[in-house]
């Protein structure tokens, strides 16, 4: 049996939908009810890591597991884990991100990931870990302006990343489950191009068919906004993470998605092409 855990995130639900027919799957999330499944054989079962006895519930009989975390600083990972080999599961694909890998990163959410690798490696199960570069999907973050202003705003504007696709990541995890090859992996994820925001909201100009412009935030700007969102030291992480990308540590583009599943990693063009009904008037 495999178990998606967040099962009704950004890419637990890709997962859930590129899971071919064959094996058991059990989704997990804390509103079960939530879940959409690919598939018509999914069980949707409620699990909080706050709650050991629904993790337990979760991974009883689970071979294979997709583990996703989103609370920084919480050990949500170990508790996780811990409950995965009581009940004898023997593989777990860990989304992680790409920050771990760069020397210069030292905020708060990279120390973080850090830590919960290390767990899964010390965990005495077969780990996969899946190091993605920032989501194409975050730009959905910025619909709302779009709409309203025909804006987008954001910090540094003009600072390349490499973002990727989360169905990229999902079909990424999905071969780590079932492929030969994949344990003991570390498989770092970006899209087929560097781009900035600045052409991310050229791009979706075009595909929108009308004028959009980016409005460029100072730092306190930057500050203000995440720091209405998310706790300080998660907001003073985003700005250290925003200066790295400034300075160039996210543009690398790497072949991992195409080498792993036979394709071409997809692009901003191609995922903005599938969600501009986000963009559009409600």
């Amino acid at each position: 049996m495999i178990l998606v855990t967040g099962a009704t995130g950004t890419v637990g639900r890709e997962v859930l939908g590129r899971i071919g027919p064959g094996p058991a799957v059990r989704a997990m999330a804390r509103q079960p009810e939530r879940v959409v499944a690919g598939r018509g054989t999914v069980e949707a079962v409620h699990g909080d890591y706050d709650d050991p006895g629904s993790l337990a519930r979760a991974v009883r009989g689970v071979d294979t597991a997709f583990l996703v975390t989103s609370r920084v600083g919480r050990d949500d990972d170990e508790r996780f884990l811990a409950a995965a080999r009581s009940a004898g599961v023997r593989h777990v694909v860990k989304l992680s991100a790409a920050a771990v890998e760069d020397g210069g990163a030292d905020d708060l959410i990279t120390r973080w990931q850090r830590g919960n690798e290390e767990a899964l490696r010390g965990s005495g199960m077969e780990w996969t870990l899946l190091r993605p570069r920032s989501f194409m999907s975050n730009a959905l973050s910025w619909t709302g302006a779009v709409r309203a202003e025909g804006v987008v705003r954001g910090l540094y504007g003009t600072s390349p990343n490499a973002c990727v696709d989360p169905g990229d990541i999902a079909e990424v995890a999905v071969r780590a489950f079932g492929e030969p090859g994949h344990t003991g992996r570390v498989h770092t994820l970006t899209g087929p191009e560097a781009l900035s925001a600045v052409e991310q909201t050229a791009q979706l100009s075009v595909l929108l068919g009308r004028p959009l412009r980016f409005e460029e935030w100072d730092p306190e700007q930057a500050r203000a906004v995440w720091g209405a969102r998310y706790p300080e030291a998660v907001a003073e992480a985003l700005l250290q993470s925003a200066e790295r990308q400034r300075a160039g540590a996210k543009a690398g583009v790497g072949s991992t998605v195409a080498d792993v599943v036979g394709r071409p990693a997809r692009s901003f063009r191609e995922w903005a092409g599938e969600h501009l009904t986000a963009f559009g008037p409600r």
